[in-house]
């Protein structure tokens, strides 16, 4: 891959990283819901793109890459508690993206 494609990609990741860090309100059961992944999963292929790479991260350090700050103090001012129709809406997503 050419520099300018990864300097893209990287960019475009920022953006993606930058925007769902803005958008607290949105939380990462309805992007479950609606694109099958969230947060936890943009850090978890963070995490696993750097090990790959010989460098070595835990998933807490991944997912602040990707919160802004620490995961616990995110999911105390930002999470919500998932209401029925979610739940339902997501273990039916989860058939159709599975």
């Amino acid at each position: 891959m050419d520099p300018k494609t990864v300097e893209l990609e990287a960019a475009a990741f920022r953006r993606l990283r930058d925007h769902l860090r803005r958008r607290t309100d949105v939380q990462n059961i309805d992007l479950m819901i609606l694109a099958g992944f969230c947060r936890n999963c943009l850090a978890d292929w963070y995490r696993e793109a750097a090990e790959e790479r010989g460098m070595e991260m835990d998933k807490l350090a991944a997912r602040e890459i990707v919160y802004g700050m620490p995961f616990d103090e995110w999911k105390a001012k930002y999470q919500q508690e998932a209401s029925p129709e979610q739940q339902a809406a997501f273990a039916k997503s989860q058939k159709e993206h599975g």
